[in-house]
């Protein structure tokens, strides 16, 4: 019987990536159903390809467009934040793909940990937001959190069949477009400098973030939660090629690392089949092609964000919240190109500094923690 897999964010790189696993894994899965932000005619020309049960726009303003575009077809069409989070808990859903991008992802993921599913975690900030409270409802109802970023997702299978404790997590980074650049470099760069990514081919956020290095701190954030380990046993290391995923070191010395090429599709796929694997058409490594495979610090004093995150994991409570928000807020702005390429960092410290800390938050300080930060970040800005 096919798996019944619902895409929280199908028009984004990971969600259309995902699409590209089910078609070519078609006996295999199917598409319960879809759904979008603001693209609009992308999610309905999923729906035609796909033809889910299900699709829901979340911006409320689009949606006679997406149900007017597919009244000739037998699919339940839905809007709001509110739809989003319903339809990751319908009866029929096995796996839930939560790759929606940012604070937004977390309310979904919550309705689909109480109702039992299983979930394909691309969502960073779910983790960072409120890791606690997630891997709490993910142990209460029995669902397993199957991670979907690269070096998670590396991570996870290096730790397959493993008894032994970890000793390290080391969390490989590309250094993004600007490895190796000094604080006068960054002082002029612009949107366009830093959304041409090297490697990997992402969306503008998350490109954005891989810049700055906050993605690697959310990274380590999340790898605290997901793997139970304390912060200082994780070890963000550059490294350019991206082949190596990330590593596990155990207690005996003896290192794991997962490899391939730079290529999302292998994780989503490895969420989808595990415990198995299944045979597909991604490109392979060639290694008579690989000439050299390096290593380097991640340079804490230019990428401020690094640390923050750390500084963040370390007080815990509603820090990490503070420092999704204010990220949110600064990325959007110097997309727009209102603010500096190392100005956003600022930004981010002092929201960090200024929003009421709270030691034991729940959903509700949460929600309210980053409502505050993103006033906070915005006037900062103004």
């Amino acid at each position: 019987m096919k798996k019944q897999i619902v895409i929280l964010g199908s028009t984004g790189s990971v969600g259309t990536q995902a699409l590209e696993v089910i078609e070519e894994q078609s006996e295999l899965f199917e598409v319960y159903a879809i759904t979008a932000n603001n693209s609009a005619e992308l999610l309905v020309k999923q729906a035609r390809k796909f033809n889910p049960e299900v699709v829901v726009i979340a911006n409320k303003d689009k949606y006679p467009f997406v149900k007017d575009a597919l009244q000739d077809l037998p699919i339940k069409v839905f809007a709001g934040a509110e739809s989003v989070a319903a339809v990751a808990e319908m009866e029929p859903v096995d796996i839930v793909l939560t790759a929606m991008v940012g604070y937004a992802g977390l309310l979904p993921t919550i309705h689909a940990l109480k109702a039992g599913k299983t979930i394909a975690l691309a969502n960073k900030e779910t983790m960072v937001v409120a890791g606690d409270l997630v891997c709490d409802l993910s142990e209460k109802y029995k669902s397993a959190i199957l991670p979907v970023d690269s070096e998670h997702s590396a991570i996870f299978q290096c730790l397959a069949g493993e008894l032994s404790p970890i000793e390290k997590i080391i969390l490989t980074a590309s250094g993004g477009p600007f490895r190796g650049k000094d604080r006068r470099f960054l002082e002029n760069v612009t949107p366009a400098d830093a959304l041409r990514h090297p490697n990997w081919s992402m969306g503008a956020k998350i490109t954005i973030d891989s810049a700055s290095m906050m993605n690697k701190g959310f990274e380590v954030i999340e790898a605290k939660w997901l793997f139970n380990v304390r912060p200082d046993q994780i070890v963000p290391v550059v490294h350019p090629q991206s082949l190596i995923h990330s590593m596990v070191q155990f207690e005996d010395g003896s290192v794991k690392a997962q490899m391939g090429l730079p290529d999302m599709k292998l994780p989503i796929q490895y969420a989808f089949t595990y415990p198995q694997r299944v045979k597909n058409t991604c490109p392979r490594i060639d290694f008579y092609k690989c000439k050299e495979i390096t290593f380097e610090d991640p340079d804490m004093k230019v990428f401020r964000n690094l640390g923050f995150a750390f500084e963040a994991l370390d007080k815990g409570g509603n820090m990490p919240c503070i420092l999704n928000a204010a990220n949110e807020v600064v990325v959007e702005a110097f997309l727009r190109e209102r603010l500096g390429f190392l100005q956003m960092s600022d930004v981010i410290e002092q929201t960090m500094q200024k929003v009421s800390f709270v030691k034991k938050p729940s959903y509700e300080d949460y929600v309210a923690t980053d409502a505050d930060a993103r006033k906070v970040a915005a006037s900062l800005i103004s």
